[in-house]
């Protein structure tokens, strides 16, 4: 009986024994379980962050495009008016007189000026 006895110890600690490494087994298990979910939680955070980061910036984004986009517009304009003006500029140029010609006609009215009138008491002088 004392044999029985020992036999049936020695399968208790073969069990506990067994019992402890499936414990084990399965702490590690759920351990690694609970990293994972974390790790999973964690980079849902971070996607979510990436996402919103994401919007702001192309939010800004189109915001600075359509603010490019009207100062092109503007400086179009702008161009264009002054393009109109340049040309209206020069086709008032070619109607302007040149300087030698105005020369000639400085000279021109010089020689057919009226003689300057003098009275009789200036002339006796």
């Amino acid at each position: 009986m004392l044999r029985n006895l020992g036999a049936l110890q020695c399968l208790t600690m073969a069990d506990e024994q067994g019992a402890s490494e499936s414990d084990q087994f399965l702490w590690d298990i759920n351990t690694k379980m609970r990293d994972l979910e974390e790790k999973n939680r964690m980079l849902k955070d971070r996607l979510l962050l990436v996402g919103q980061n994401l919007v702001e910036i192309k939010e800004k984004t189109s915001s600075d495009i359509l603010n490019l986009k009207k100062d092109v517009e503007i400086i179009k304009r702008n161009v264009e008016r002054l393009i109109s003006f340049l040309e209206t500029a020069s086709q008032e140029f070619s109607k302007f007189a040149r300087k030698e010609d105005l020369e000639m006609l400085s000279k021109q009215a010089k020689m057919f000026q009226p003689l300057e009138f003098v009275r009789k008491k200036d002339l006796k002088k």
